[in-house]
């Protein structure tokens, strides 16, 4: 089973302010970071499912220079509000970690 750690040497979720959550993931090396990409596996539809938020509120950025893909939603919950389980959402990468990578 192929997975995020194939292709990622980094993968992690923050707070990029207290209304948005955003996702890193950085590649091992170029050919991984194409190979990533290509599976298209990390695309709005994969965020918006996990995450329950629309796509269009979504921002995926490829960042070829720098072999990452950037993912930014809003945050399910304001951070720091009382239904927030993850003040800093260090660990909202954690479901993606097991699911497998299929290229298309």
């Amino acid at each position: 089973m192929t997975t995020l750690l194939d292709y990622c040497s980094l993968v992690r979720s923050k707070n990029a302010g207290p209304f948005t959550l955003t996702f890193d993931f950085m590649c091992h090396d170029e050919e991984a970071y194409e190979a990533l990409v290509a599976t298209g596996f990390l695309n709005k539809q994969l965020f918006s499912t996990l995450f329950d938020t629309a796509p269009d509120k979504i921002l995926l950025v490829n960042h070829p220079l720098a072999l990452a893909v950037k993912v930014s939603l809003p945050r399910p919950v304001i951070q720091g509000g009382l239904d927030d389980t993850d003040c800093y959402a260090g660990q909202q990468y954690a479901p993606l970690m097991d699911m497998e990578v299929v290229p298309a």
